[in-house]
């Protein structure tokens, strides 16, 4: 028997032995949750302008930007009487499919108005394919203080620019939310809104 067939089992066994008395690395988790990095790329997130209307306009350029083909994005047309974002466009229908993503964050990067960004949230497991593709309702920020849930009209006497600018940082006083049409909603029969306080 050669050197070399005697030393090969031997070797590989020391690799075992050296393991053997290591201390063990064991994770507590899901009891212990892990510490991501501040810059973590997780679970997408849709933005809101301060007075409650979105940030995202339709235009698909986070869709073409995906290497994964992972977001689907279909525009519409804000109109005076439903005003979803500041612009003339809007979002209508978003859908990220978190069995396709990368998590790559190149569609953060394509973004023009920051309405797209990356939270923390790594937990996105599930146990059928359906519930991995997440709505625009599942992405989109909630509402904080000074938010008026769209569509609603813009502040008065801004336009878009003054949003993207950052002038804008609540709803105006008075703002009522208005009736979304476009999703089956009928307006009350008195024909009057509910007032939101700002």
């Amino acid at each position: 028997m050669s050197d070399e067939k005697w030393q090969n089992p031997v070797a590989g066994f020391g690799v075992t032995f050296k393991a053997m008395f290591k201390k063990r690395l064991t994770e507590q988790y899901p009891e212990q949750q892990k510490t991501t990095a501040p810059r973590f790329h997780g679970r997408h997130q849709l933005n809101r302008h301060p007075d409650g209307l979105e940030k995202c306009i339709g235009c698909e350029l986070c869709a073409w930007a995906c290497p994964a083909d992972a977001i689907y994005v279909e525009g519409a047309d804000n109109t005076e009487e439903e005003r979803y974002s500041p612009g003339e466009r809007y979002g209508r229908v978003y859908q990220i499919n978190y069995a396709r993503c990368i998590l790559c964050g190149l569609c953060v990067e394509a973004c023009p108005t920051r309405a797209l960004t990356m939270t923390n949230e790594f937990e996105l497991a599930d146990s059928s394919r359906e519930s991995l593709i997440y709505t625009k309702e599942q992405l989109l920020a909630g509402l904080t203080e000074g938010m008026v849930e769209a569509p609603h009209s813009i502040f008065p006497g801004t336009d878009d620019t003054d949003y993207y600018r950052g002038l804008v940082t609540g709803a105006a006083p008075g703002t009522v939310r208005q009736v979304a049409v476009s999703k089956g909603e009928v307006a009350p029969e008195n024909g009057q809104s509910e007032e939101v306080d700002a």
